[in-house]
């Protein structure tokens, strides 16, 4: 019922073990061509679900409701991760490892994983750390606060959270970025799909600040999404 944790399931070996996927479940493409679409992450359809007899549910804090968490439970055993930084995204690799008998495939890839973070954390960040707002989502506008995998990974950046004094993610106003004096605005490619026309209007308010989109994905998908994140934010770090 995650997106993140549909990939990472294929990517432990298990793509044959699974029978349903949300909508957003895009990686890897061909999946959702291949298994029973069940709706989204806040809205499913429970009978599809019932229909495909599943022994486990896996699902999110985060991305799912109580609600649905509850009306799952009374169809199959439901896992809930929660993450909010990389030492959890490790602990749910090497849990579900144990859980369905991959723990050697997610010990390479943890490991992996933490290669490439040391190797990112050696980068030389010579700049000053940078005030920076993460936008999430339009209509409302809201951003990623503390209490977040986002923030988690903005920090690993080098970025000061503009938001850090509130926590998940809060609905704000633009007029509001005007007190916050951020260095550089960052708009995610999804949740919400940010376009260039974004970025003239929060210009229009904030002029000083630099605005960007960046890959959504890196900063919030804390699967083995993980593999390929950092050497996103090499790439990043160079054009800022």
């Amino acid at each position: 019922m995650v997106p993140s944790q549909t990939e990472l399931l294929v990517d432990l070996g298990l793509e044959h073990a699974i029978v349903g996927v949300t909508k957003f479940c895009v990686h890897p493409n061909h999946l959702r061509k291949e298994k029973t679409i069940v709706g989204g992450t806040k809205q499913v359809h429970y009978d599809k679900i019932k229909a495909l007899n599943p022994d486990i549910i896996l699902c999110n804090k985060e991305e799912n409701t109580k609600e649905m968490i509850s009306e799952l439970e009374e169809i199959a055993p439901v896992h809930v991760s929660d993450i909010y930084n990389i030492d959890d995204s490790l602990e749910l690799i090497a849990m579900y490892g144990d859980m369905f008998d991959k723990s050697e495939n997610a010990k390479r890839m943890s490991t992996e994983i933490k290669s490439k973070l040391t190797d990112f954390k050696k980068l030389s960040f010579d700049k000053a750390k940078l005030n920076v707002v993460y936008f999430i989502w339009k209509n409302p506008y809201m951003v990623a606060a503390n209490q977040t995998f986002i923030n988690a990974m903005l920090s690993i950046n080098n970025f000061e959270n503009s938001y850090q004094n509130v926590n998940r993610y809060p609905e704000i106003n633009l007029l509001e970025l005007k007190d916050k004096q951020p260095d550089l605005i960052l708009l995610s490619s999804e949740p919400y799909p940010f376009k260039n026309s974004d970025i003239d209007e929060i210009k229009s308010v904030c002029p000083e600040a630099k605005v960007k989109i960046v890959d959504g994905e890196a900063f919030s998908w804390y699967g083995s999404r993980l593999l390929m994140a950092f050497d996103y934010f090499k790439s990043l770090q160079n054009t800022i």
